[in-house]
């Protein structure tokens, strides 16, 4: 079990709560999802669970966490020191060999972990197992997961599914994958940041998410129905006095200082008048509050880039896609047309996102069309030593600076998100930025690694919308299901002998 008691997270940085004085506790069997926009504090939440000292050096916190037993970790990006360990390294002192059925369902040949590889140079989804795997080999008591599905592919992560779903073990994750908490979560735990991010709010409810988001909907139009039924009479209620008021201060002028027995009587009924008038004021300050909700904004794509379905915007084929010196799969083919969208998805180390930096650096010399490249590692295009403010500057005119700064501000950057380093910006801001980049330079021509990775389950909808409408062409990497099947024209898997075109996975 897991107890929060009274924690408090307050961002030094922006003077901005995260989260007062909030309660919770974890039980046995409970698969409890943070869920939240960008840049809400999610992951500084579960750090903070796990070890303060992870958030110390720009959050402060206050209040008590207790385990009754052995956590474990999952970090969203594999550390920094890890990154230069070798595989054997990284696995010395586990028993690889007892754990043979755990390895198998992720994936790994055990012979794997014996391997001099560095971990760094693993494909996202193999760092996100390798992890994983290890972590799960330590038996924990509690297992606290940040975006566990990043990157993964379809078959492991029907696996993860099972495996939140099914374990006894308390389980707090971060997931950006819809259908992974539709079917895996029975609590909720909504972080927002409401008024500017001037006030924080977190909900917990003990329910699954689709119910969840029912019960949200419903209590929300009941609370602005009642609100507004409130003011709607009382505006009828103060129609009604003023009349009233209006009518008795007149007699009182009119009033012939001859009859003063009228005058007392007039004087008597005004002080009534008055008296209800102070009621109606004191009702008013119980009203309801309309509800108050954190929209998820994306900067849609402008209706007039589109490029005509009679285009041939890539007719590509590859003999041998290879990766130093492995192949990982021969006679690729894939022929694009003018505003289709193509999915490609296939096992994690298949080759995916070297094969979709091949077809940016094909399509990125075209002068017919405008490419824009959303890689997998941000860090490929974002300097993350400069503020989004200065990455802009340096691509774009003063007119675009302008429109940049307005499209910031309306997908709640605050001034500080604004001028702080792009570092200290959540994954989802970092893709914000990117999308606005391709809004901004009009691009036609899209090649995106795993677009929705870093959105929220409340902002993807949202992301699926904006590039469902898109005029111009997609191409993109995905493991994510809803976004294979309700946004991609075409679904490929990349196998060892090609692109195979396969019905969108469940």
């Amino acid at each position: 079990m897991l107890e929060l008691k009274n924690l408090s997270l307050y961002l030094k940085r922006d003077d901005r709560s995260l989260a007062e004085d909030f309660s919770f506790t974890l039980g046995r069997g409970d698969k409890a999802v943070l869920i939240g926009e960008e840049g809400n504090g999610k992951s500084t939440l579960l750090k903070a669970v796990y070890d303060r000292k992870l958030v110390e050096d720009y959050c402060d916190v206050s209040g008590e966490v207790t385990a009754h037993g052995k956590m474990a970790y999952l970090p969203q990006m594999l550390p920094e020191e890890l990154k230069s360990l070798s595989v054997a390294e990284y696995f010395d002192g586990a028993e690889v060999f007892g754990k043979t059925e755990l390895l198998t369902r992720l994936g790994i040949d055990p012979d794997f972990c014996y391997s001099p590889q560095l971990l760094g140079t693993l494909s996202g989804g193999e760092k996100v197992k390798m992890q994983l795997c290890r972590l799960l080999m330590e038996e924990p008591d509690i297992l606290l997961l940040d975006e566990p599905t990043n990157d993964l592919d379809i078959d492991t992560l029907r696996w993860l599914e099972g495996f939140i779903r099914d374990t006894r073990k308390p389980v707090l994750y971060i997931s950006h994958d819809e259908t992974l908490i539709e079917r895996s979560a029975n609590v909720i735990i909504h972080m927002e940041q409401l008024i500017r991010k001037t006030r924080c709010r977190i909900t917990v409810t003990r329910m699954g998410y689709r119910d969840y988001l029912a019960f949200r909907r419903q209590s929300f139009d009941h609370q602005d129905q009642v609100a507004k039924k409130q003011r709607e009479d009382y505006d009828r209620q103060l129609r009604r006095w003023r009349q009233i008021h209006d009518r008795v201060e007149h007699e009182q002028r009119s009033l012939s200082r001859q009859d003063p027995h009228s005058g007392r009587l007039l004087k008597k009924k005004m002080h009534s008048v008055q008296s209800t008038g102070r009621r109606l004021e004191r009702q008013a300050e119980d009203f309801l509050d309309f509800s108050e909700e954190e929209e998820a904004i994306l900067t849609r794509f402008d209706p007039v880039v589109m490029l005509p379905p009679g285009k041939t915007v890539l007719d590509f084929s590859l003999s041998a896609l290879a990766a130093g010196d492995r192949v990982l799969a021969r006679d690729l083919k894939l022929h694009v047309s003018g505003g289709e969208i193509v999915g490609i998805t296939g096992r994690n180390g298949a080759g995916k996102s070297t094969l979709m930096k091949i077809l940016w650096e094909e399509l990125r010399q075209r002068r017919d069309v405008t490419a824009a490249w959303m890689p997998q590692d941000y860090g490929e295009v974002l300097d993350l030593g400069q503020t989004p403010l200065e990455h802009l500057e340096a691509v774009y005119t003063k007119e675009d600076l302008t429109r940049a700064r307005t499209c910031l501000g309306s997908m709640r950057f605050t001034h500080e998100e604004m001028t702080g380093k792009i570092a200290r910006l959540s994954g989802g801001q970092r893709a914000k930025l990117l999308f606005l980049d391709m809004v901004l330079k009009r691009a036609d021509v899209l090649l995106l690694d795993e677009p929705t990775r870093n959105f929220s389950p409340l902002s993807a909808p949202v992301v699926r919308s904006a590039l469902r409408d898109f005029g111009g062409t997609i191409l993109s990497v995905s493991h994510d299901r809803k976004y294979l099947s309700q946004v991609c024209d075409a679904v490929y898997e990349l196998r060892p002998d090609g692109l195979h075109r396969i019905e969108p996975p469940e």
